[in-house]
């Protein structure tokens, strides 16, 4: 269902959206039958002339198995959105398939950064490749990354990938993700993070292997033009240019001058 609004760009996003279009289906099913009765009680038995009102104890088992049955029913359908839930946390936060690449990610208030293994699939070497607000990978590629956070929580989100985990200080927290198709996708701090959490975003770009090679090089070469600009539109200098700034200390040029 959610695929109709956000791309489905992963390799277990299917996983995802089925899980909750499983629920969507229990919940709603239950939802329908309870409004339902309802309605039915409210005008079955509402109030006529004439008639009294009885008083029920509850306590005869004629009385109780209208309670205990869907109770049991209830039980059982939490069972299986427990277990689909097992199955899928198992599969994409427990397990981590072979990688054909390393990187790291690194949350810092208000910005990401992000640091390649290159061609030697090792971090912290000479190859390693900087970007900040923009990450390069390769389509049906499994990527392993090492999430970090340099100040406080932050979650490093996803949405087309169905990908969401959170960025603890003093913590490496590992996942994985493999892209299934080409675009450029947005980047988002998912925990508050403090005063411009909402301008923490960023682009992950997937990319053929001729197009992840040019920009590669284009990085190398200090003549790339960011992708996550290009999703902004058009960016001034800085937000104090554009705006009316009548104080000095304003929280505009505060978040200017970080950037």
């Amino acid at each position: 269902m959610i695929e109709y609004f956000i791309h489905s760009a992963s390799s277990f996003s299917g996983d995802i959206d089925n899980l909750f279009f499983v629920i969507t289906l229990i919940i709603g099913f239950w939802f329908i039958l309870v409004f339902g009765a309802l309605v039915y009680f409210i005008l079955r038995f509402r109030r006529k002339d004439g008639v009294k009102a009885q008083y029920i104890t509850g306590e005869k088992h004629s009385e109780t198995k209208w309670t205990h049955y869907p109770h049991y029913a209830v039980i059982a359908m939490d069972v299986v959105i427990i277990a689909a839930n097992i199955i899928v946390w198992v599969n994409i936060k427990q397990t981590l398939p072979p990688k054909d690449n390393l990187i790291r990610v690194i949350g810092q208030q208000w910005s990401w950064s992000f640091v390649d293994a290159g061609q030697d699939g090792v971090l912290d070497t000479a190859d390693d490749i900087t970007t900040v607000n923009d990450l390069h990978v390769k389509v049906d590629e499994t990527y392993h990354f090492e999430l970090q956070s340099r100040d406080v929580l932050h979650n490093f989100s996803v949405p087309a990938f169905r990908l969401r985990q959170d960025a603890v200080p003093g913590r490496t927290i590992s996942g994985w993700f493999k892209p299934t198709i080409t675009g450029s996708f947005d980047i988002q701090c998912a925990e508050m993070c403090g005063y411009g959490h909402g301008i923490m975003g960023a682009a992950i770009t997937v990319h053929s292997e001729e197009s992840y090679t040019t920009t590669i090089a284009q990085i190398k070469s200090g003549t790339y033009e960011s992708h996550f600009q290009k999703r902004k539109g058009t960016k001034t200098a800085s937000p104090i240019n554009t705006s009316q700034v009548e104080e000095k200390d304003s929280f505009a040029e505060l978040l200017a001058s970080i950037f």
